[in-house]
């Protein structure tokens, strides 16, 4: 583990919030919820910045019920930060304004990284800053909706290796007010899979000194942080999986950014307790029990991994639909058990794919912007 924190750096500012340590989690469908960001802030000690999961912009501004449900913040989350997705700048447009007039958020992220076919199919996530005049107009768009609030974005290198978009991007970003930049040191091609390349993190740095750089991919553990920091002179750290069934990880990295050495490694026991309050968490925001068990269940092999439990009992707590019977599985398993060694790597996907899915014709001229379609913003939030 890391025995000094990196070499002293102005405050990372976003807007006019301060960002101390440096330290963001990402937003990751389905993950980032108000309970799972009441996790990671509790054990953060409230320092650092905590997105929601990606929101469609259409479905905001037409009040889904689900999409509203998502955009609800605890009392204590300061500042609030929302993360959109569209690919629409007048759609764009409306859900900035939205949010800015009736005080939904504090800060608003703008995806431009997401790979998943859903999404790059209708050009959104990390098919969108191809299109040089489509990326700028939405930028555009929100910047001037967002009145007084500070405009992110997140993106990766690319579509793929031959069509790498991360510094025309960030030039782009710089030259319409964007705040702030993080680069997820992978093509869309990539997904998850291979090594996340750092050193396109060093050369945006070097490319948009005027605003602050936040690097993002195959961070796991505080020690991966700092080295990031020191490796890429980024001003911040955006964490995605290396959290998943890991909400500690923030109080590690609070600690390292801080230059304190103390860091959390939970026996079983602290594990399984966590668990459940991130299950009963769950069920208070749903508002059923059952349901806030069932949504949970998906982060199971996450808190168990490197522990000895069986494959039965993985399977048998990966369907439990009450919070008695999940706690009453997890006393049934050996407690006492360390922290495993090896449990701070890699954790979540992790495969790569070859293919990005796109509109027809998304590739013949960055500046032909007419391949998007009508429908690229009908699919409720989530992404």
């Amino acid at each position: 583990m890391p025995t000094t924190a990196p070499a002293e750096k102005t405050p990372l500012k976003i807007g006019p919030h301060a960002v101390q340590p440096p330290v963001v989690l990402a937003p990751m469908a389905g993950i980032t919820n108000a309970p799972f960001r009441t996790l990671c802030r509790e054990f953060s000690g409230g320092k650092g910045l905590f997105v929601s999961e990606m929101i469609t912009t259409r479905a905001l501004v037409e009040r889904n019920e689900k999409t509203m449900q998502l955009i609800h913040f605890d009392e204590s989350e300061k500042p609030r930060s929302i993360q959109l997705y569209g690919v629409d700048p007048a759609t764009v447009g409306k859900a900035v304004r939205m949010i800015a007039e009736e005080g939904l958020a504090d800060h608003i992220d703008l995806n431009f990284g997401c790979p998943v076919p859903k999404v790059t199919r209708k050009g959104g996530g990390s098919a969108l800053p191809f299109k040089r005049p489509l990326l700028r107009a939405i930028l555009r768009e929100a910047v001037s909706g967002a009145g007084d609030l500070p405009v992110t974005m997140k993106m990766r290198k690319g579509i793929d290796d031959d069509h790498l978009t991360y510094l025309d991007a960030g030039r782009i970003a710089v030259e319409e007010g964007v705040t702030s930049i993080a680069l997820h040191g992978r093509t869309a091609a990539q997904h998850y899979g291979g090594t996340a390349d750092w050193s396109a993190i060093a050369r945006l740095k070097e490319h948009v000194p005027e605003i602050p750089v936040l690097g993002n991919g195959d961070i796991w553990s505080a020690s991966d942080a700092l080295r990031m920091v020191r490796e890429t002179g980024c001003d911040g750290v955006v964490v995605g999986r290396g959290c998943l069934g890991r909400p500690w990880l923030f109080a590690d990295l609070v600690a390292a950014f801080e230059g304190r050495e103390k860091f959390c490694r939970p026996d079983l026991r602290e594990v399984a307790d966590v668990m459940v309050r991130h299950a009963t968490l769950l069920g208070e925001w749903i508002g059923d029990e059952a349901r806030g068990v069932i949504d949970f269940r998906k982060h199971v092999a996450w808190y168990l991994k490197g522990f000895a439990v069986g494959s039965e009992m993985r399977k048998r707590l990966a369907v439990t639909s009450s919070l008695s019977e999940l706690r009453s599985g997890l006393d049934e398993l050996d407690l006492d058990q360390p922290w495993p060694t090896g449990a701070d790597g890699p954790r979540g996907r992790t495969s790569g794919n070859n293919r990005v899915v796109l509109p027809d014709g998304w590739l013949k001229d960055p500046y032909d912007c007419a391949g998007v379609g009508d429908d690229a913003e009908l699919d409720t939030s989530g992404g």
